[in-house]
């Protein structure tokens, strides 16, 4: 196996350049996941209350018209493999941001219809829902393929550090649409915003979505995509353009052999691989961030805060996620992928416990308002970017669209069955008589101490291996384990 490409060789100027024109799938992921959390009063009073459902039935459809969006994940992610192999991680990034635009669009004013669906008042609701699912696809999408085609780009000692710029987007987009959220709320009273401010909220991400779209049309397909479609030529122009011709060369024979070793099946490299990128993604929603985060105002009204005090308290949550995202930008690939999740599965699994007893014994405030921000830098140090860097990674270069694909839709899935269970267990008169809006937050508690569990058992450390490298991870012996990566990795300096 080659020796790779010299690090100081690189550009880094362009490869940096391309990344964060990718992260930016991240940042329309953050933003349209979390502009939701601004409009939950909105949606329940025009299209829930009129209905007048029982409580369960209300929180039941109130959780779904909120969550709904992730159903349209799940498609999009399952698509975005097949897509990823025939029109290229480029070609799907574009394809995400056009359903981008189309979904703040008609999200935000659904009374115009979705095809035929329509309606007035209540009767919207389903063109609404309609186009929050395909804003879904278009994050399911962009959720793979950002991460796919800034690791198919970057250089293995950066890496870790440059995927990490995809989550780091994704909390800039969270925390960017907390502000314009409270912004919005700003210009009016509490009736306006839920008669009004609401659409502006939603048909604010057309913006970011049409960005994102002009840049994309400026950046090239990965030299990956391009070998195994047997476009040589354009592949090494792509490589010459990181490295030198030269250079180019030799990662372009390293790349072409990597496809040859093994066939595409799925199961080519064992069921372990699979298995780990499945849990990965399950746990790190199983934990419950996107409950909280989903929900931020409204948890924070639990705790007593008015509309513009939660809000103001949700924009703390989220500078808290943007600083500690940093914080692993730098750390991934010094401490590695392991360390980091097991840390952050401790942290938050403490913070969740902690905030769940204090929910219990009706002593929220300043202490709870700390748990929820330590969970927060639990996460964002870790299970937020090292889970994306890990299957953008883990996968081998021959079943990497495929089994990424199934990946993030189980990601997704479980995301969507977290966040609508949230609505259902926070809304139950029966669990808050007795646990007062704790008992949710138990449950994530124990959820981060088995995922760390997890990730010591079963996750290999990759930090510092090619793609190619990495590939021989799951070769397996024939005890039926994985070889050791440093038998079989080589100096990790190749593209």
């Amino acid at each position: 196996m080659s020796q790779g490409i010299p690090q100081a060789e690189l550009n880094p100027t362009l490869v940096r350049g391309l990344a964060f024109v990718a992260a930016l799938g991240g940042l329309l992921f953050g933003y349209d996941t979390a502009v939701i959390s601004g409009a939950v009063g909105a949606i329940d009073h025009n299209f829930i209350d009129p209905r007048g459902l029982s409580e369960t039935s209300a929180a039941s459809l109130s959780g779904w018209a909120i969550s709904c969006a992730l159903l349209g994940c799940v498609i999009g992610a399952a698509l975005a493999g097949p897509m990823s192999q025939k029109i290229g991680r480029r070609g799907g990034l574009l394809v995400s941001a056009i359903l981008f635009m189309l979904s703040s669009a008609g999200s935000a004013f659904p009374e115009f219809g979705f095809l035929w669906i329509g309606g007035k008042g209540p009767d919207a609701l389903t063109a609404f829902i309609l186009y929050r699912i395909l804003g879904g696809v278009g994050i399911g999408v962009a959720s793979m393929l950002s991460p796919l085609y800034i690791a198919e780009i970057a250089p293995p000692k950066q890496r870790g550090q440059l995927v990490t710029y995809q989550q780091v987007a994704i909390v800039v987009g969270m925390t960017l649409v907390y502000f314009v959220n409270w912004f919005i709320a700003s210009q009016g009273d509490d009736q306006w915003v839920v008669s009004t401010g609401w659409r502006y909220m939603l048909l604010s991400a057309a913006l970011p979505a049409a960005l994102f779209f002009a840049l994309l049309m400026l950046v090239p397909e990965t030299p990956r995509w391009l070998v195994m479609k047997g476009r040589m030529d354009e592949a090494r122009n792509v490589l010459a353009r990181l490295t030198n011709e030269a250079d180019a060369r030799v990662v372009l024979k390293e790349i072409d052999e990597s496809l040859h070793e093994r066939t595409g099946k799925l199961f080519a490299f064992g069921t372990l691989v699979i298995f780990v990128g499945i849990m990965l993604s399950v746990f790190q929603q199983f934990i419950g961030i996107n409950a909280v985060l989903y929900y931020a105002p409204l948890m924070f009204q639990n705790m007593g805060a008015s509309t513009d005090s939660a809000l103001l308290q949700t924009i703390i949550v989220g500078v808290a996620n943007i600083v500690f995202t940093l914080v692993a930008l730098v750390t991934v690939d010094r401490w590695g992928r392991k360390p980091l999740l097991i840390l952050g599965g401790v942290v938050m699994a403490v913070s969740m416990l902690t905030l769940g007893f204090l929910f219990n014994s009706h002593n929220v405030g300043t202490a709870a308002l700390v748990a929820v921000v330590a969970y927060i830098a639990g996460f964002a140090l870790s299970w937020g970017p090292v889970v994306w860097v890990l299957l953008a990674e883990i996968f081998p270069n021959p079943i990497k669209g495929k089994a990424m694909a199934i990946a993030v839709a189980m990601q997704w899935i479980a995301n969507l069955f977290v966040s609508w269970s949230f609505k259902v267990l926070d809304g139950n008169s029966a669990l808050n008589a007795m646990f007062n809006h704790g008992f949710s937050y138990w449950i994530y508690g124990v959820m981060s101490v088995l995922a760390a569990l997890f990730v010591w058992r079963f996750v290999p450390e990759t930090k510092g291996h090619s793609l190619e490298a990495i590939q021989h991870l799951w070769m397996a012996k024939p005890d039926g384990h994985p070889t050791n990566a440093s038998s079989k990795a080589s100096t990790a300096n190749a593209l």
